[in-house]
């Protein structure tokens, strides 16, 4: 079993390596902080913000980009080259496709976030000259992006089983907007009364909230952040994630592949 979802993982990742919108978006992403370095090389006494600010909005928004046009091509790629049929003729369990393909997808954000981080931090050290002690939170800041790409993955992967790879980026695009003002969501749903404020209640739990995730702005100022924070998105992000595949795979088990 563990065998079978490493070999569908090993080969997502083959494939997204090789997909030309991962380059394309890397590309961009590591433009973005070079230019970082030219705004705070003129911003002399904020360049080291500038550097982290647009250094982890890049890494966070291309790698979302990222997750969202491969991960929409999982389940759909393989059915339009109908190797799907094939793989399924093995002993290869429903579910352990799903599973091997967000585990491909993920290992191959992570790895591309890696090399997207050693570019922001050789921006910073070549902005700065030095790194600050209060510089290790950016490996916070960076965990956080990794959890909201673990969630998204997730949300991509579960429209593809049942939508086409158009409106399942339309789905998976807008939630993460949503997502990133769900805290503002929960504010509203607050002050509202009735049954609005039930139905908008319902809708901030329910959207995923990556405004928590998000501490890009605090790290660039070296402020630290509290354990309970990181230990509380952690298991968030997991088990938003786990509901997530755990959807895509009971719609994927009973969808009719005729």
């Amino acid at each position: 079993m563990t065998s079978r979802i490493a070999t569908i993982a090993f080969n997502t990742f083959r494939e997204a390596v090789r997909d030309r919108v991962l380059y394309n978006l890397i590309f961009f992403a590591l433009l973005l902080t070079a230019a970082s370095v030219l705004v705070g090389q003129v911003s002399i006494d904020i360049g080291r913000q500038v550097v982290i600010n647009l250094g982890l909005t890049s890494v966070s928004l291309f790698g979302i980009l990222i997750a969202i046009f491969i991960g929409i091509g999982l389940v759909w790629k393989e059915m339009e080259k109908r190797t799907l049929y094939t793989l399924l003729a093995r002993p290869v369990r429903r579910w352990e496709f799903v599973l091997g393909k967000f585990t491909g997808l993920v290992g191959t954000l992570i790895v591309n976030a890696s090399i997207m981080a050693v570019g922001v931090f050789a921006a910073l050290y070549y902005v700065a000259g030095k790194f600050e002690p209060g510089d290790k939170w950016i490996f916070v800041a960076l965990y956080f992006i990794v959890l909201q790409f673990i969630v998204i993955t997730a949300l991509a992967l579960l429209f593809s089983t049942f939508s086409s790879p158009l409106l399942s980026a339309v789905m998976a695009f807008a939630l993460f907007v949503i997502g990133t003002f769900a805290e503002d969501l929960r504010a509203f749903a607050q002050m509202s009364e009735g049954v609005s404020r039930w139905a908008t209640t319902a809708a901030a739990y329910l959207v995923p909230n990556f405004a928590s995730m998000n501490v890009i702005a605090s790290v660039a100022h070296q402020q630290p952040v509290a354990g309970a924070l990181i230990l509380h998105n952690t298991l968030y992000a997991l088990l938003y994630a786990t509901g997530a595949l755990s959807a895509a795979v009971l719609i994927f088990e009973h969808r009719n592949l005729k």
